[in-house]
């Protein structure tokens, strides 16, 4: 049977939805009357929120933010442009690409709701939706006959982009969407997924939501260090979905995250959420499909049942094609640019220590083969000599060396490493094939030869000149942190998805966190 443990109350033992003692009945835990007994709908509890803090601010009402903000911010600067270019008609025209503009995004689903940590980047930028009215009215033009120039046309409709662009910013950031500005999540389940959930949700940033409290189901106990406002039994008890409900209500939760068991089953999850969502709660699910992104999940239903269909990772087709040309253009433009850097930076690598300017070493690529890799040189010539002497201090628990304070590493070593400028001579490498501009870091042999089948399908992809890791915590990460992060980028990796980790990379290399 349940337990819920009210805060600033006098009253001990069973606790009911309305927070009043109740007895243990006989029936409580017979598993066959809880699953024939006829459902009742939990009466209403209130939230006392007289010393608690809100979970929330009030939202902003995005939807007719949304649309006021694409009306006005393409109508007003296109009537604004065509006017100026003696276009005829310009307030007609203006008025009729915004509602065309609003039409397109309603049609796309760019006003509906879209859950907190749901990824924004290919699905919600407006770039698509604005070819497609590109599109539209040129078909429109072509009916109705009308004498605009197309290129003053496409013009005046950029402002309505950019404004969108700036709308859909604003809205994620307001107050409430931000990493810890989301959902408070009461964990509902069996003691290790809790504590598998609660440490991955509160010990990253990236995501809109934060564990307040934990219900264990069954008698083990939690390791998360999480508040415990309630327990379930084992077996399912009339008071379920009253422990939840008063656990959450306790902690002021918005939400509550259900992972599945063995004694959490099907129908009795069901008659749980049914509870909850009448109490005013809403549900998620937590799936086992650790390290799938959400764009690779479509929901179907067949036969009662829920099935998620995941589709397979990027092997093939136009993106790796795109993927190839901008790694192979973008490497061509950043070694002309940087030339005059590198001039530089191999001479001050020159002058600083005796050896050579450039270190290359072999590494593992796409399917395990082996290639060198070039850097600029930032420890002294016989640093590879000399790391077996070192072995005793290696700071890494996996197959990888890493070390705090390596005497091995020059005094400009040091500066080319916080900056990353030492990497940037692997720009041939990625010219030539051998990497991508985005990817896991290129393994030594030693390391790979002590891989197992998961750490393996790290290369299963070009290793990168930056990624996950870089911008991650670099060093800083365990190494199964990082091999997690990789395992992630290999699985659901997109050109979207480099794009936004080559502008995070910018901000990684500033802040220096990691690099040493």
């Amino acid at each position: 049977m349940g337990h819920v443990e009210t805060p600033e109350s006098d009253i001990s033992g069973p606790v009911g939805l309305a927070g009043t003692p109740r007895p243990r009945t006989a029936g409580s835990n017979n598993r066959t009357v809880a699953h024939t007994r006829v459902w009742r709908a939990p009466t209403t509890v209130e939230r006392d929120h007289a010393e608690r803090p809100r979970a929330r601010t009030s939202p902003v009402p995005r939807v007719p933010f949304l649309v006021l903000t694409d009306l006005l911010g393409l109508g007003v600067p296109a009537w604004l442009v065509l006017r100026a270019g003696d276009q005829p008609g310009p307030l007609t025209a203006a008025a009729s690409a915004a509602l065309v503009w609003t039409g397109v995004r309603a049609v796309r689903g760019r006003y509906g709701h879209r859950l907190p940590g749901e990824a924004p980047e290919a699905a919600h930028l407006p770039f698509g939706d604005w070819l497609a009215l590109i599109g539209a009215l040129a078909l429109l033009l072509a009916v109705t006959g009308g004498g605009l120039d197309p290129a003053t046309a496409v013009v005046a409709l950029v402002p309505g982009l950019v404004v969108a662009l700036l709308a859909g910013a604003a809205v994620r950031r307001r107050p409430g969407a931000g990493p810890r500005g989301g959902r408070r999540v009461l964990v509902v389940g069996e003691a290790a997924g809790l504590d598998r959930a609660v440490r991955l949700l509160n010990s990253r940033e990236d995501h809109p939501y934060t564990a307040v409290a934990v219900v264990p189901v069954g008698p083990a106990a939690p390791a998360s260090g999480t508040p415990v406002p309630g327990r379930l039994a084992p077996e399912p008890a009339d008071d379920d979905v009253s422990t939840v409900l008063g656990g959450a209500f306790a902690h002021d939760a918005d939400l509550v995250l259900v992972a599945p068991g063995s004694q959490l089953d099907d129908d009795r999850l069901r008659r749980l959420s049914w509870g909850l969502h009448d109490g005013g709660l809403a549900v998620c699910v937590l799936s086992d499909l650790s390290g799938v992104a959400a764009g690779r999940v479509r929901p179907a239903s067949a036969a009662g049942l829920t099935l998620l269909h995941v589709t397979p990772p990027l092997r093939r087709g136009p993106q790796t094609v795109l993927k190839t040309v901008v790694d192979r253009a973008g490497a061509a433009l950043g070694l002309l640019a940087l030339a005059p850097l590198f001039f530089g930076v191999a001479l001050a690598v020159r002058l600083s220590s005796p050896g050579p300017v450039f270190h290359r070493q072999t590494r593992h690529g796409r399917h395990n083969r082996p290639f060198t890799m070039w850097k600029f040189r930032t420890m002294v010539a016989d640093a590879e000599a000399r790391r077996e002497q070192l072995s005793t201090a290696n700071e890494s628990e996996g197959p990888m060396f890493k070390m705090r304070r390596d005497p091995r590493v020059t005094r400009i070593g040091h500066a080319l490493r916080r900056t990353s400028v030492d990497e940037l001579p692997q720009l041939l490498n990625v010219l030539r094939g051998d990497m991508s501009l985005v990817g896991p870091r290129p393994p030594l042999p030693e390391e790979v030869s002590r891989y197992d089948e998961r750490e393996l399908r790290r290369l299963a992809v070009r290793p990168g000149l930056t990624g996950l890791w870089q911008v991650s915590g670099r060093s800083d990460l365990s190494w199964q942190e990082t091999v997690s992060l990789d395992l992630w980028y290999v699985d659901n990796w997109s050109v979207a998805t480099d794009m936004g980790l080559l502008a995070r990379t910018v901000r990684a290399v500033t802040d220096g966190r990691g690099a040493y």
